[in-house]
């Protein structure tokens, strides 16, 4: 899996053009002081001179140090250190020497020696290249966090979205193979009609599924118009045994959800609510605004759920009606999806009163799509339907659309 290139901080952008600058900066200023300094003291005219050497000379050595800095800065740690503490006494005993010499040669007259001189500069500029060297290390491992710290979290990011596209990816088969199934069985029957119809129908609804990403989001209203999709599909099955109610607000059409999310649920309510009983069931969808979050409601009038057919760590109310012998792999898939967009900042509950039916309750942070970007479900139909409170109904049947303040 490729690595997205490290984007540094904007000042280290060009670490060429950030050297350069920290290098007339740092000597500049030192040079400043230094001159600030003579002057306070009443030094004479020629000192300045003495110290524009000096900072020139300190600036081409620093520049030398850089070079062999940035080799061994790649070494092992030993090497690095022990190769730098030799390094550095070399430049700064070549750095003492040299602003020895001009000081003596300004200052013929001097008492000094050159041996004190040189060894009471030489603790002056190891002071000076050794606050260089320790910014220059400084710099530079930080640079390398910063770094590691960026790849680390591009990597995370990869690995929750290849989690999440191998999530989604896990129901298309599943509701394929019972599609196909359902499209063989018609064949057998010489049904030739209602098994070409569905399977048109199955290609725009995988055609429609393969324009979002599997690990991206799409509005609420886009996720409905797919559901229209899958549903056109069902009820060639079903007929009039399958009933739907979906109700949208509007505020809460234009909210973000993971793409094919309430997908499995409501193919979940069709196997075990609208397929076991002669009458049929209703599915209903409610997806509502509440305070800061996303409240999302599916249920079905079906039977009631057993306790044992739903894994132990999905968070449920439930009572013991014996409805189905389900594993679970539905919901627990929507949960791991949840979790891994949202984190905790979410919640998913289960609830089967005694009365019968199924409810699964999702809330999610608020979040609005952008309003420029076009609407998936306009790409795959060829129309971009206006986010509206509405109630599916079948294919055949005229759809009614409300809007709600």
């Amino acid at each position: 899996m490729a690595v997205l290139p490290f984007r540094p901080t904007p000042f280290f952008e060009n670490k060429n053009q950030a050297f350069w600058n920290l290098q007339l900066m740092g000597w500049g200023g030192s040079a400043l002081l230094r001159a600030m300094s003579a002057f306070a003291n009443g030094q004479e005219l020629q000192f300045f001179f003495v110290i524009l050497i000096a900072t020139i000379t300190g600036f081409s050595i620093s520049l030398i140090l850089s070079v062999i800095y940035n080799h061994l800065i790649k070494q092992k740690p030993l090497l690095t250190w022990g190769g730098t503490a030799v390094v550095l006494t070399v430049a700064v005993g070549l750095y003492a020497f040299i602003d020895s010499w001009v000081l003596d040669l300004t200052r013929p007259t001097s008492e000094t020696g050159f041996v004190r001189l040189f060894i009471g500069i030489y603790f002056f500029d190891l002071t000076l290249l050794g606050a260089w060297s320790a910014l220059y290390y400084a710099i530079n491992f930080f640079l390398q966090v910063e770094e590691q710290s960026d790849r680390l979290e591009r990597l995370e990011a990869q690995a929750t979205s290849a989690q999440l596209a191998m999530l989604r990816y896990q129901l298309n088969p599943h509701f394929l193979f019972n599609t196909l199934n359902s499209i063989s069985t018609l064949v057998l029957l010489k049904q030739t009609e209602p098994a070409n119809a569905m399977l048109t129908r199955l290609s725009s609804f995988l055609r429609h599924t393969l324009v979002t990403q599997p690990g991206g989001k799409v509005t609420v209203a886009q996720e409905v118009e797919t559901l229209q999709l899958y549903l056109s599909i069902e009820r060639m099955r079903f007929e009039d045994r399958l009933r739907t109610d979906f109700r949208v607000e509007e505020r809460a059409a234009k909210a973000q959800i993971p793409s094919m999310l309430l997908q499995p649920l409501i193919e979940n309510a069709i196997k075990y609510g609208v397929s076991p009983l002669e009458e049929g069931a209703q599915i209903s969808l409610l997806a509502q605004i509440v305070g800061p979050r996303l409240r999302i409601t599916v249920s079905d009038t079906g039977p009631g759920v057993d306790v044992s057919g739903v894994a132990d760590d999905l968070p449920a109310v439930m009572a013991t009606h014996k409805r189905r012998d389900s594993t679970g792999v539905g919901l627990a898939n929507i949960r791991d999806r949840l979790a891994q967009a949202y984190g905790d900042d979410h919640r998913f509950e289960i609830r089967s009163p005694e009365s019968g039916g199924f409810t699964v309750l999702i809330e999610i942070p608020h979040e609005l799509a952008d309003e420029e970007e076009p609407l998936a479900a306009g790409r795959a139909t060829g129309t971009a339907k206006p986010a509206t409170a509405l109630s599916v109904n079948p294919p055949d049947a005229p759809q009614k659309v409300s809007t709600k303040p």
